[in-house]
């Protein structure tokens, strides 16, 4: 999300204010990588976790107190928010949202529930994956999330104490984007250098050893997938009259990107249309729909139709039966609690001549969902691939060098 360095330091410091204002609450080859050779020394003690998986994803705030926390730790992420001045810049920002922003955690329950939909995921694909895989049994999964407790990094420290025999990198961001999961794999790539710098420094501290990663990138159009969220749009659609429910139009919403990061070659947009383009196949194409984004904010071009701007016209155009899908977002946060839910549906639909508006259930523990998971993991460990063919393949525009590092961590000696 690059904004031009050479603004001047008070138009930067009131525009990110604004232009993050949302982006802040966010609130989905040969067998394995042998690229990190600096882990502890095993012992009985360990336990004998066969493979390891890391659920990846940004995270948010449990309690209204760790607002500031999660708050700071984004506005410092030069992957996601390159800032100048960061270290100053990024706590100011930080402190002056966290009060708007606690208001809007208090209205949705006092906290982001995304920690317990991930939890109840995870449980459920380790426990099907122990059945169905008895040969990479037995499984564990490990929480990383960028912004919030358990980061990235506590996770990384688990994993070294267990040392799997092989480790998975699981981003729960369907469709890739650098923003995200690019961001994610970046501090994965990071921690292990910086391991490898202090291993290299301090000759006691590490007996050196091969901890074999690889990583699911993108699954934007698994079966699994796209049939649970089917189900919970065929149950929504159902909620509508009889007389008016073939002509609900349905909105597939996403997570906006500005434009400056769509033209590096971000390839967001397409794998997003992708699985609406799926999902609409397996409804047969029973009611008209569109793509839309949401969250846009500040002065610059980001990705259109706007969401909100996308109500408002249908409304206009006496289409008045909406059923919004949070597509690209698998488990319920503040962009579906209070985004979709409060600011879109209650009030927005509300003013604009809105007849009747429902939002699509997040997949959170749905039972499809979570064998999907599973199917996921299984196929990759049954493909001994270390990565999608898309992943070695920087944007053409890239000028994070963290991408470049990321990409020999997971790709090198394909």
């Amino acid at each position: 999300m690059m904004l031009s360095s050479h603004l001047k330091h008070r138009f930067l410091s009131e525009l990110f204010t604004s232009y993050f204002l949302k982006i802040s609450t966010r609130a989905t080859s040969t067998s394995t990588a042998t690229a990190t050779k600096y882990q502890q020394p095993r012992n009985e003690s360990q336990s004998q976790v066969n493979t390891g998986i890391l659920l990846l994803n940004m995270g948010g705030p449990e309690k209204t107190d760790d607002v500031f926390d999660f708050l700071n730790r984004l506005f410092s992420d030069k992957d996601i928010i390159p800032l100048p001045a960061q270290k100053t810049l990024g706590p100011l920002i930080a402190r002056r949202r966290t009060p708007s922003i606690q208001e809007q955690y208090a209205k949705i329950g006092g906290g982001s529930p995304i920690k317990m939909w991930t939890e109840k995921q995870g449980e459920g694909m380790v426990k099907i994956l122990d059945q169905i895989s008895p040969s990479t049994a037995p499984h564990k999964y490990y929480i990383g999330f960028r912004y919030v407790k358990p980061l990235t990094e506590m996770a990384l420290d688990e994993i070294e104490k267990d040392h799997p025999r092989q480790v998975i990198a699981f981003t729960q961001y369907p469709q890739y984007s650098c923003s995200t999961t690019g961001s994610s794999l970046n501090a994965i790539a990071r921690y292990y250098t910086a391991k490898k710098k202090k291993s290299q420094s301090d000759k006691d501290s590490q007996i050196l050893n091969d901890l074999p990663w690889s990583v699911i990138d993108r699954w934007q159009t698994h079966p699994g997938f796209i049939q649970a969220f089917v189900e919970n749009i065929q149950k929504e659609l159902n909620k509508f009259p009889a007389d008016v429910r073939n002509d609900v139009v349905i909105l597939f919403s996403a997570h906006s990107l500005p434009m400056s990061v769509v033209n590096r070659g971000d390839p967001y947009p397409a794998e997003v249309a992708a699985t609406v383009q799926a999902v609409m196949e397996s409804l047969n194409f029973s009611n008209p729909y569109r793509l839309v984004w949401q969250s846009k904010v500040g002065p610059s071009a980001w990705l259109g139709c706007a969401t909100d701007d996308a109500i408002k016209g249908l409304a206009k155009n006496n289409r008045r039966h909406i059923l919004l899908v949070p597509i690209a977002f698998t488990s319920d946060h503040i962009e579906t609690l209070h985004e979709l839910d409060i600011e879109y549906s209650q009030h927005l639909a509300t003013s604009a001549g809105v007849e009747m508006i429902r939002r699509c259930e997040s997949l959170n523990d749905s039972p499809h969902f979570i064998k999907a998971m599973a199917d996921i993991v299984h196929k990759h460990l049954q493909s001994q691939r270390r990565h999608t063919t898309q992943l070695p393949l920087r944007c053409p525009g890239c000028v994070n060098a963290s991408c470049e590092q990321m990409r020999k961590f997971f790709c090198s000696s394909s």
